[in-house]
């Protein structure tokens, strides 16, 4: 057991995975990943010779064998065969307490880096006017704020405040907070959009319903701040659902899903036919604040970049989008082209 860590209450192993992840604050995302490739590399042994093994029992050739099988015949991506491995180091060390000098010497395949989709100001414009409601509003906070997309999902009453237009993005990746500018131009759309939270949440107040989730340890120290106003979703669900962890039925954000179709489906009516995800809106904010001359490093704050070598990625599109560097075929006293 690592120093500091509580022992494991649970006997089964996946149990034990679970229970390391959420003392360490993993997000529910990691977890489900984690339990399924645990999950998968236990069924997989059963597959060797000697039949199924617990994880105790197996070693190095063991997790190479089967991360080998991964990019041999599964021929899963680099992203995926990282994630596998993460999975497999995390229940040795974490949950196992297992740390032996063949787990440092499992070599990760290298990712290829890719230029983000950007889209145009004028892609992005005829993109936003194709959307209407609440998604037309968080994708116009999203592009014009650089948040993730869970960033602005989870958005709490308490971290919009409009009178130094700020918005403050708490525990972003890296478990990170920072402050984003708010939009002059959504300032309107955002303070009736709050009215609306506020008349579900006063209807849950009235029903006596369970609050909002909360960070866990502010949970046990302060019961019934989820039933605070201050901590309800800006854009919270106009349903009820079960929380996978607790099980307890409450209130929570608007599903991902919800944004992402429709954006899907404006795309399409805006006739743009590059691959655009709720994440291009993001690098889109980026690459149009560097060219209308903001810094690099207040980009890279208002992105939450630990490193100014991510936020680079996006001077590259600007070197070719911008036209600062001329072909040398536009230099040549060539004949005109004509195709027949």
């Amino acid at each position: 057991m690592k120093p500091g860590a509580p022992p494991l209450q649970s006997a089964r192993l996946l149990d034990q995975v679970r229970e390391r992840v959420r003392y360490m604050h993993y997000s529910l995302k990691t977890e489900k990943a984690y339990l399924y490739w645990v999950r998968f590399f236990v069924r997989w042994s059963a597959t060797q010779p000697g039949g199924m093994r617990h994880p105790r029992e197996m070693g190095a050739q063991d997790v190479e064998a089967f991360l080998s099988m991964m990019a041999n015949e599964r021929k899963v991506s680099a992203s995926t065969h990282n994630q596998a491995l993460s999975a497999i180091l995390f229940l040795y060390r974490e949950v196992l307490n297992i740390d032996l000098p063949w787990l440092n010497n499992i070599g990760r395949p290298q990712q290829t880096k890719r230029i983000p989709t950007v889209l145009t100001k004028e892609e992005v414009a005829s993109l936003l006017a194709q959307m209407e409601g609440v998604t037309a509003l968080l994708a116009r906070l999203l592009y014009g704020t650089g948040m993730r997309l869970m960033e602005g999902l989870r958005l709490r009453v308490k971290d919009v405040d409009f009178d130094r237009r700020a918005i403050v993005v708490r525990e972003a990746k890296g478990n990170k907070d920072r402050v984003v500018m708010l939009p002059h131009s959504l300032e309107s759309a955002l303070r009736q959009q709050m009215l609306s939270a506020r008349s579900l949440w006063e209807a849950d107040r009235q029903a006596q319903r369970g609050g909002v989730d909360t960070p866990q340890a502010l949970e046990i120290k302060y019961p019934r701040v989820g039933n605070t106003w201050g901590w309800f979703w800006m854009f919270a669900s106009p349903t009820f659902s079960t929380d996978p962890r607790s099980g307890v039925e409450r209130r929570h954000h608007l599903f991902e899903e919800r944004l992402q179709r429709a954006l899907k489906k404006a795309v399409v009516q805006a006739g743009i036919h590059k691959p655009v995800s709720v994440h291009t809106l993001r690098h889109s904010f980026a690459t149009h604040l560097l060219q209308s001359g903001t810094d690099i490093r207040t980009v890279q704050e208002l992105l939450g970049h630990s490193d100014v070598s991510t936020t680079m990625i996006y001077t590259h599109v600007l070197k070719v989008a911008a036209g600062g560097t001329a072909s040398p075929l536009d230099a040549l006293a060539a004949q005109p082209l004509s195709i027949q």
